[in-house]
């Protein structure tokens, strides 16, 4: 789906004008952005979690010479799937 795609599927669900939608979602993702740049976790009900992660630095390999090399630390933005969004898409699992 596009975001022009979305963005009419938004405002149509809530009656609003496709600018007013635009916005909602232009602001919706800048203070997703500053919240996890600040490593404020963002929890959408329904959607999941965005959070800054902290990967601790570590030893991996050159695949194409196997030679050992050290990789830095570093950050990175991870995203967890609610479970009922999860169970919604996928099916819940029977035991």
């Amino acid at each position: 789906m596009t975001k022009s795609e979305f963005l009419d599927k938004l405002a149509t669900s809530a009656d609003i004008t496709k600018k007013q939608a635009d916005i909602v979602l232009t602001t919706l993702v800048e203070v997703a952005v500053k919240s996890v740049k600040k490593g404020e976790p963002v929890k959408i009900p329904g959607l999941g979690i965005l959070r800054l992660r902290k990967m601790k630095a570590r030893m991996g390999r050159n695949p194409q010479t196997g030679e050992a090399i050290k990789i830095p630390a570093r950050k990175k933005v991870g995203f967890t799937v609610s479970k009922s969004f999860k169970d919604t898409v996928l099916g819940v699992k029977k035991k």
